[in-house]
């Protein structure tokens, strides 16, 4: 048993990351390009001096002293900002807000040492990291300030909201609870004697790490499919392994996961608080999606009458990283949430 859950969580562990650092000064997002929009390439800090790397895009012909509305976005787990979080920011900006699409501690273009490692606090906090930047910039209205997280980065958003009050809305897209997933597998299946099984080996391979002054890697996506993979990794190969949405800095794409990054988040829940968040909250999953469950009982938890839960009728988990064939992402649901929460 143990060992189908441990195949499970390196699957799900695909989620996670990106490597190897790069100035990208032309194109290399993996969606076209609008010409309704201005993007830059920015750094900022979180507090744990983690220098983030992001994206910021705004809205053509805004006057010098305009202040508008701005949405900080990252995710999914696995990606970076070049994938679907730009996408989301560029489609955003191009309805009139600045927005911010982010690579998370570790990942991507943002520093921190080792590579490829997750953590619930860091990550939670580079949504406030992105909040500080995002208060401080000359066309930004500090005070009309949401978050959008995908995937797993979708879970952190509403632990962020639940502890940053100066987050006005949140959107969480196709969301996974990555510490519940990663301490009790799929749909809660992982008993307790599995899970210290699993302690037992991760904490075996951290010695074996510090003896070797390397980290192991976490199985990665295949470089071809066999046929029998569960129907959620095909559909995670389809996106991160073709061109429809490969990106050399993706690890999901093109590396592998710190094995024993796990750890910290077997340990330890997000959402704990989540019931006392105030502002509004959009939960959206694919009808279709594996993952579907974790926005739902996430949903079940908030509370008040500013809350929603859309369910995208006939679309997986995947289709609301890019849209898939069906064009599956409610972009006109989701801009007008925040028009309504972010005035």
């Amino acid at each position: 048993m143990f060992k189908n859950f441990l195949l499970g969580l390196l699957a799900i562990l695909l989620i996670f990351g990106g490597s190897n650092m790069a100035n990208a000064k032309t194109w290399d997002k993996t969606f076209q390009k609008s010409d309704k929009v201005n993007v830059q390439r920015v750094e900022f800090k979180n507090r744990f001096g983690i220098t983030l790397v992001g994206d910021l895009y705004s809205p053509k012909g805004v006057n010098v002293n305009e202040k508008l509305a701005a949405i900080a976005i990252s995710g999914p787990f696995g990606a970076v900002k070049e994938q679907s979080s730009g996408l989301y920011a560029q489609t955003l900006a191009e309805r009139g807000f600045v927005t911010l699409a982010f690579d998370p501690s570790y990942t991507g273009e943002s520093s921190g040492i080792p590579r490829n490692v997750a953590s619930p606090d860091i990550n939670t906090e580079d949504f406030s990291a992105a909040v500080d930047f995002l208060s401080n910039n000359k066309n930004v209205n500090p005070d009309r300030i949401g978050i959008l997280g995908i995937c797993g980065f979708g879970g952190f958003a509403i632990n962020a909201a639940a502890m940053d009050t100066r987050i006005k809305a949140t959107t969480a897209i196709t969301m996974y609870d990555m510490t519940r997933v990663s301490a009790k597998g799929y749909n809660d299946s992982v008993d307790e004697n599995a899970r210290y099984e699993m302690k037992q080996n991760l904490n075996k391979q951290r010695t074996e790490d510090y003896k070797k002054g390397t980290y192991a890697k976490a199985d990665g996506l295949p470089e071809k499919l066999t046929g029998n993979e569960p129907q959620f990794v095909k559909d995670y190969w389809d996106y991160y392994k073709t061109k429809r949405g490969f990106h050399k800095r993706s690890i999901n794409s093109n590396g592998n996961w710190n094995t024993t990054s796990s750890l910290s988040l077997i340990n330890q829940p997000i959402l704990q608080y989540s019931s006392e968040i105030r502002t509004p909250v959009l939960v959206v999953h694919g009808e279709n999606a594996h993952s579907r469950y974790f926005g739902e009982d996430a949903f079940k938890k908030l509370k008040g009458d500013n809350k929603e839960l859309l369910i995208v009728k006939g679309a997986n988990h995947v289709d609301l990283y890019d849209g898939g064939d069906k064009n599956a992402i409610p972009f006109d649901k989701i801009e007008s949430f925040y028009k309504e929460n972010l005035k």
